[in-house]
C-alpha cells in the first residue's frame, strides 16, 4: 500500500515495515480535499462531492490518525494519485464548454473544414474556444503540484508514524542535477519540416539538443534522409500522432487500428517516443502502443483543447510506458491565444519548477518559429535557458535520455552499507543519495555531502 510512494522516492522499503497502514474509504467516488488547498478525487470516508465546487466541504486531513507504528487514512493514497495522474477526475468535472474534448461531431467538423479556413479565422475560433481558460479552478495555473504535494504529505505522515526524521532516497535526476530540461519540436506542416535544419542550428548554438515529432501520414512527406539528417546531428525523431486529424481516441476499434499503424511507423523510423495531435489522450488505452515514452499529457491543460492535466511535474509510469509531462506553456498558446510575445510566463513557470526539482519540458513548433517575431522570443528563451544551465545544476537532455534514466532509477535500490547506504542497479554511477528530512514543521531534501535544498513550505 506504499508502492506509489516508494516508486516516487525510491527509498528502502524497510522504512515502511514498522508502520501498519489502514485505509477506511467509502464506495462513492467524488471530490474532496486534503488540507485547505489540495484537491483529491476518489473515495473517502469523510465524504465526497459530485462536483469540484463542493470539495471544500470534505477535508480528509481531519480524519487522519497518526500514532507510533500506526497510520490511518480515510482514503486510498494510491487510488487518488492514479486518478489525478491518469486524469480520471475529468469524469466528475463539468466539461460542457470543452466542445473539442467531449464532442466527436464538432471536432470532426472542425478538422474537415480546417484546411479551407485561413490562419486568421482558425486563430479567432481558437480564441473564442479558450476565452474562459483563466476561470478554470483546477488544476492550478500556471503550474499544478497536487500530486507532488500529496507525495510529500504522505511521506511526512509515514515519518511521523514511524518516529523518524530522516529517510534516504535516490535523487530524482542524474549527477545530482536539480532539474532536467527537455526541448521538443512538433512539426505540423511542410513549412516546419523545411525549417528543421535551421532550428537545429539555432538550438545547437545555445547548447541544446531537442527531439522532433513528425506526422507520418497525410500532412507532408517524411523522407528517410530527413530522419537520418536529424539523428546524424544528435537530435531525436519521434512520432506526432498518425495524421493529426483529432480522431485518434474517438472510439476503441478505430483507435486500435491506428495504434497498429503508429507502431509500424515507430519501427520504420526507429523511434521510441510519441505525442498525440493537439495533446488528445486516453492513458487507459496506452497498452496498445509499443513506444517507450509518451509526451501527450500536460501538467495543467487550460490552454489545450482537452482540459485537465496530470497535476505533477515529475515523469511517471503508465503501465510499461514512461509519461514525460508537458510542464511549460506551448509557444502557440503563448503567441496566438494569450497574445504574449515575451518570455515572462516561461520564466515564471521555470522558477516554480526549479523550486520543486521538476521536469522542465517545452513544446515549440518550427512552423511558427519561422516568423521573425516569434523566433526572436524563442532566442530570448534559449539565452535565458543557457544562463540557467550555467548557474544552476540543470541536466539538459533529450526525452529518450530522460526515459532511460527514469527506467534505470526505477530499477535501482538502496542497500545498507556500513553506517550508510549504497545505490545498486543500472546507471548507479550517475545516481546520487539524498535525504528527506522532517523537522516537525517542514520537509526538505538534502543531497548527501551537499547543502540542503528546501522543497516544501511550512
Amino acid at each position: 500500500m506504499f508502492q506509489i510512494l516508494l516508486d516516487y522516492y525510491r527509498f528502502p522499503a524497510c522504512f515502511t515495515d514498522g508502520v501498519a497502514l489502514t485505509v477506511d474509504r467509502a464506495s462513492e467516488v467524488g471530490f474532496f480535499q486534503f488540507g485547505p488547498a489540495t484537491v483529491c478525487y476518489g473515495r473517502s470516508r469523510c465524504g465526497v462531492a459530485p462536483s469540484l465546487a463542493g470539495a471544500t466541504q470534505f477535508d480528509a486531513a481531519k480524519a487522519v490518525r497518526c500514532d507510533r507504528g500506526a497510520l490511518s487514512l480515510p482514503f486510498s493514497f494510491d487510488e487518488v494519485i492514479d486518478n489525478l495522474r491518469l486524469e480520471r477526475y475529468r469524469n466528475g468535472m463539468a466539461l460542457g464548454k470543452e466542445l473539442f474534448g467531449v464532442s466527436t461531431a464538432i471536432r470532426k467538423l472542425y478538422y474537415l473544414f480546417r484546411e479551407g479556413l485561413s490562419v486568421r479565422v482558425r486563430r479567432r475560433l481558437q480564441k473564442i474556444y479558450f476565452r474562459d481558460w483563466e476561470d478554470l479552478p483546477f488544476p492550478s495555473w500556471p503550474m499544478d503540484f497536487t500530486v507532488d504535494n500529496l507525495h510529500e504529505a504522505f511521506l511526512r505522515l509515514l515519518m511521523e508514524s514511524s518516529g523518524i526524521t530522516k529517510i534516504p532516497f535516490i535523487w530524482f535526476w542524474p549527477d545530482g542535477s536539480s532539474n532536467s530540461l527537455m526541448m521538443t519540436h512538433d512539426v505540423e506542416t511542410a513549412v516546419g519540416r523545411d525549417f528543421t535544419s535551421g532550428l537545429m542550428d539555432l538550438d545547437q548554438s545555445y547548447g541544446i539538443k531537442a527531439s522532433f515529432q513528425v506526422i507520418p501520414e497525410k500532412r507532408y512527406e517524411v523522407p528517410d534522409e530527413y530522419v537520418r539528417g536529424i539523428r546524424a546531428r544528435g537530435f531525436e525523431v519521434n512520432l506526432h500522432d498518425l495524421n493529426h486529424d483529432g480522431n485518434l481516441y474517438r472510439e476503441r476499434k478505430e483507435f486500435e487500428s491506428r495504434a497498429s499503424r503508429i507502431n509500424e511507423y515507430l519501427r520504420r523510423y526507429e523511434a521510441r517516443g510519441f505525442r498525440a495531435g493537439a495533446m488528445y489522450r486516453n492513458q487507459d488505452w496506452y497498452e496498445a502502443f509499443e513506444f517507450s515514452y509518451d509526451m501527450s499529457v500536460p501538467n495543467v491543460a487550460h490552454l489545450e483543447p482537452m482540459r485537465g492535466g496530470c497535476c505533477t511535474v515529475m515523469p511517471y509510469f503508465v503501465g510499461k510506458i514512461v509519461e514525460l509531462p508537458l510542464t511549460l506553456a506551448q509557444d502557440y498558446s503563448l503567441f496566438h491565444i494569450m497574445d504574449d510575445y515575451s518570455t515572462d510566463l516561461w520564466k515564471q513557470q521555470l522558477t516554480l519548477l526549479k523550486e520543486r526539482n521538476g521536469l522542465m519540458s517545452f513544446i515549440t513548433h518550427p512552423d511558427y518559429l519561422v516568423e521573425r517575431r516569434a523566433r526572436d522570443v524563442y532566442e530570448a528563451l534559449l539565452d535565458h535557458l543557457r544562463q540557467m544551465v550555467r548557474t544552476e545544476q540543470i541536466w539538459v537532455a533529450c526525452p529518450g535520455e530522460i526515459d532511460l534514466w527514469w527506467r534505470a532509477r526505477r530499477d535501482m535500490k538502496l542497500i545498507p552499507s556500513g553506517d550508510g547506504w549504497e545505490i545498486v542497479g543500472p546507471q548507479k554511477e550517475r545516481a546520487r543519495l539524498a535525504y528527506a528530512i522532517w523537522d516537525g514543521h517542514r520537509l526538505r531534501y538534502e543531497l548527501a555531502s551537499h547543502s540542503p535544498r528546501e522543497t516544501a513550505r511550512s
